[in-house]
This record gives structure tokens, C-alpha cells and sequence, in this order.
């Protein structure tokens, strides 16, 4: 059934086929400066996901609320993808990156901006206002990162792409970690403290209003020339054969993308739960340490920026994405088990140690599950796929985030963490059970197969017409018939493999051998 869906999705873009075989392939200088100035806002945007629980313990006494109602602060940014995911993404694919890239970098710009109006304790709800419109900025950005690989960059450098976009969020996240605590110390004196969060707002939201007028002047939708093969046959497919619901429904009917988006939503919802909680979890075993803790943070997230562009090289040299996938999922789960065990030990330099080993590989699994996907559903949208391994992990994020705390709470950090290390482990069982059936390097392949066909097709009609102008026809019958049968596999390439080229590479040495014995007589 899998192989069938595989051959149906391949065949369906191969429809023009000949048209993306002679489209003119190029790759653009401004790509790099699109994925940096995309990477750029999504680092502002995930620094304010995790600004507020990197520093828990100071915003709980500064706005008085409890510890869960600042948890809920990072917990917007997953409850508001998921019921915005499908509307985004219709938009995202009928209208394209441009205004996609103007609402995410124009909502976070505003959500900076309304946080200044915040620095009151009395002023919670304000806040929580402007998380929440900085949460709906993160729709606008979350999917975006294959889609911009695969517009933008060619076959051979479409991984490292993907993982370089999912860098800035990842930077993000660790500044997150890092800044906060640096800037807002642990002071008594209230309005000293309501100063020191006024300057974080207030470089957030001037950084946040640059890079959006950054995105007006600088950001196109799409490049003068596709990119790639793959990408040539998706930009000459009519608009009106491409159906949003349609796409949706072949993607839930895809197995192996189902597996991918469950184990992709169990190992990121552990990351998001993780990232949450970790200041909760330092300071309970050594309190005073908030600098220590966001330091923790930073290095489980520089790790993983590191583990996700080795693994972008790695893919885009190797193509092996169900064993990289799979291998750094069992690390993921190696490294949780060894954070688990040693975060109660008393020694910090034991847990910056474990942490910076989960985090490189369960940080560097994000960009690895996007091409993942994207390999397996081609040619529908990479926006639409990665949206919904986002909408997994948004539901999986906010569960373990909040059944981790409470198991926190009333058994102590090692059972929170043991709850997490059991859904890796249901994860890597899962991915086990994927088939690498990888749509988008076969679509590359088969059009570079058709590219060296069709000269070798002319050939064998030039060699006809020499036989009949020799009058050898007669003499020729059974090759006639072969000939015929090599320029009918001509035709048929593009949906046939490796195998064939063998087949025709002989039929053209027998043909060649007849024709140097008719010479000879």
C-alpha cells in the first residue's frame, strides 16, 4: 500500500515532466540572505517564547501569580498553533513565503512593543496580552523552515538549509536562557526589579521592529529560477490540480508520515516540557543558581544548533534519513536517561555535561524530522507537513509540560524526568518501524535520468533512419524490433529506475555489434 501511495505521488508530479526537465535550474545569491533574515526573526521570536521561565522563580514574586500561571506563558506558544496551523498554512501555500514571512515578523514585532505596557505588578493580564500575539507570530514561523529550503535551495544543499532556518529558533531559545537572567538579577527592591525588565522589553522590541522592516526590504517570495528538479515540477503543476483539503487528506492516509508526526511530536513535546521546567528543576536542587540554570539552558540549545548542522551535512551528502533519524533518537534517549540520573548529584559541571550531550542530540532531531517529513510526502507541501509535526508536538508539548510539573511536585524531579525518558523510549520504537520511502530524491533522480535519456533516445533514431537509408532493414528485423523496444523504455524512464538504463546500455552494444558485421559484409 505504502509502495503504491509512493508510485501515485511520484507519477501525479511527473505529469510535467517534460516541461520541468527543460525549465532552467539556477540557484540565487539572495538565498542566503532570505534563510539568515528569517533565521534572524525566529531567534527573537523563541527568545521571547522562554524569557519568562528561563527567570520563573523572579516573575512569579514580581506579578505574584504562582509558577504555574508563568508556565502557561511559554505553554500560549504550543495552545495557539494548534487550532491556527491549517488556516496559516492554506495561506502559506496560496500565497506564498512573502506574506507569511510580514505577519510572523510584524506579530512579533507587536507582541515586544505591547509587553512594555506590562511593568506594573498589577499588570499581569498586559503580559499575558502581548504572549499571546507574539504566540501567534510562532504560527506564522514554525512551518516555515523546509518550505524555505526547498523554494530556495537546490537538491544538494536543502538539509543544511532546513537545519540552518531551524538554527535561529534554536538560537533563540538559548539567548532565552542566557540574556534573562543576566539582565534581570534576583533583586528585592520591586522597582529595581520593574527596571531591569523594562530594558529587556524594550531591546526585544527594538530588535523585533528592525528585523521586520529588514523583512519588508529584503525578503521575495520566491527566486528568478526553481531551484531544483523536484522544485521545477511542483512550480509547473497548475494551480488549479493542487487541492489544500486534498493534500491534508493524503498526509493523514501516508503510514509512514503518521509514525513520523507521532514520534516527532513525543520528542519534541520532551524538549519543550524540558525547557519549560528547567529552572524549576536547577533551583530546586541548587538554589540561588537562576545564572547557572539559564547557562544549563544555553547548553543543551548551542549542543543541539551544532548537532542539527552536522546532521544537515550528513544528510545532504548520505540521504540516509530513516537510520540518522533513528540513531540520534536512541542518543536522544541515551542522554534524557544520563540528564536524569546525574542532575541530583551536587556537582553542576556533571549536569552541564549531560545536558550539553541530550541536548545536541535531542535539539539536532528538530531539522532531521522537516526533511524527514518532506522526503516522504513530496510533492505535497513542506509547509503543510511540517505544520503538522508542529501541531504534534504543540499537544505533546503542552501534556508532558503539564503532568511533568505535577508529577514534580509531588514525587520530586527524577520521576518528572522518568516520565519523559519513557515516551522517548515509545518514540524510538516507532521510528524503528518507518520506511524510508524517500519521494523527493526519486522525483531529483528520476529527472536527471531524463536529462541523459533523451540524447541517447535521438541516437537510436539517427541509427534508424541510417539503417533504412542502407536499405538494411530487411537484414535488421529482430533489431528493429529491439530498437523500437529502447525507444519506447526512452519514453517510459521517468517512471522506471536504474535497471533500465542497464537494459538500454545493451540493447545499443547488440545494435552497434549488428551494424559493424553488416558493415563488414
Amino acid at each position: 500500500m505504502v509502495q503504491q501511495d509512493a508510485a501515485g505521488a511520484v507519477g501525479q508530479a511527473a505529469v510535467c515532466g517534460p516541461a520541468a526537465a527543460t525549465a532552467e535550474v539556477q540557484l540565487s545569491r539572495r538565498r542566503w540572505a532570505v534563510v539568515l533574515l528569517f533565521s534572524s526573526y525566529s531567534l527573537c521570536n523563541a527568545f521571547q517564547w522562554i524569557q519568562y521561565g528561563s527567570i520563573n522563580n523572579i516573575f512569579v514574586r514580581f506579578y505574584g501569580v504562582s509558577a504555574f500561571a508563568i508556565d502557561w506563558l511559554s505553554m500560549s506558544y504550543m495552545l495557539t498553533y494548534i487550532p491556527l496551523l491549517f488556516p496559516v498554512a492554506w495561506l502559506l501555500d496560496k500565497r506564498g513565503l512573502r506574506l507569511i514571512a510580514l505577519a510572523g515578523s510584524a506579530l512579533n514585532a507587536l507582541g515586544a512593543w505591547v509587553k512594555l505596557g506590562s511593568l506594573k505588578q498589577h499588570l499581569f493580564p498586559v503580559t499575558v496580552l502581548g504572549q499571546v500575539i507574539c504566540s501567534l507570530a510562532q504560527v506564522f514561523i514554525l512551518g516555515m523552515p523546509s518550505r524555505i529550503a526547498s523554494v530556495w535551495f537546490g537538491s544538494h544543499e536543502v538539509s543544511t538549509a532546513c537545519s540552518f532556518a531551524v538554527f535561529g529558533n534554536q538560537l533563540g531559545i538559548a539567548v532565552g536562557f542566557l540574556v534573562p537572567p543576566v539582565l534581570v538579577p534576583n533583586v528585592e527592591d520591586v522597582e529595581k526589579l520593574a527596571y531591569h525588565i523594562s530594558i529587556m522589553f524594550f531591546m526585544t522590541a527594538g530588535v523585533a521592529t528592525a528585523l521586520f522592516i529588514l523583512v519588508i526590504v529584503v525578503f521575495k517570495e520566491k527566486p528568478p529560477y526553481p531551484p531544483s528538479r523536484a522544485q521545477a515540477l511542483i512550480q509547473s503543476r497548475p494551480p488549479e490540480e493542487y487541492s489544500y483539503m486534498q493534500s491534508i487528506l493524503r498526509l493523514l492516509r501516508n503510514p509512514n508520515f503518521l509514525l513520523l508526526m507521532v514520534t516527532y511530536g513525543l520528542n519534541t513535546g520532551c524538549f519543550y516540557a524540558l525547557s519549560t521546567l528547567l529552572n524549576r528543576m536547577v533551583i530546586h536542587h541548587y538554589p540561588g543558581e537562576e545564572v547557572n540554570a539559564g547557562r544549563i539552558g544555553l547548553t543543551i540549545i548551542l549542543s543541539g544548533m551544532v548537532g542539527a548542522l552536522i546532521s544537515g551535512f550528513w544528510l545532504d551528502r548520505t540521504k540516509t534519513y530513516k537510520q540518522t533519524t533513528l540513531v540520534v533518537y536512541i542518543m536522544s534517549l541515551m542522554g534524557m536517561i544520563a540528564y536524569t540520573f546525574t542532575l541530583s548529584l551536587g556537582h553542576l559541571w556533571v549536569v552541564f555535561l549531560t545536558a550539553g550531550m541530550l541536548g545536541f542530540f535531542m535539539t539536532g532531531y528538530l531539522p532531521l524530522g522537516f526533511e524527514f517529513a518532506a522526503e516522504l510526502t513530496y510533492p505535497e507541501s513542506e509547509g503543510t507537513s511540517s505544520g503538522l509535526l508542529n501541531v504534534s508536538a504543540q499537544i505533546f508539548g503542552i501534556a508532558f509540560t503539564i503532568s511533568q510539573g505535577q508529577i514534580m511536585d509531588r514525587f520530586g524531579t527524577k520521576a518528572g524526568n522518568l516520565f519523559l525518558c519513557s515516551f522517548l523510549f515509545l518514540g524510538t520504537i516507532m521510528t524503528a518501524f518507518i520506511k524510508a520511502d524517500l519521494r523527493r530524491q526519486q522525483a531529483n533522480l528520476d529527472n536527471e535520468q531524463t536529462l541523459l535519456v533523451q540524447p541517447v533516445g535521438k541516437l537510436l533514431v539517427g541509427i534508424f533512419r541510417q539503417v533504412a537509408i542502407t536499405q538494411a532493414l530487411p537484414a535488421a528485423g529482430p533489431y528493429v524490433c529491439l530498437l523500437l523496444m529502447s525507444l519506447r523504455m526512452c519514453r517510459l524512464w521517468p517512471s522506471g529506475s536504474l535497471q533500465g538504463f542497464t537494459h538500454l546500455g545493451r540493447d545499443v552494444e547488440q545494435l552497434c555489434a549488428h551494424f559493424s558485421s553488416l558493415t563488414v559484409h
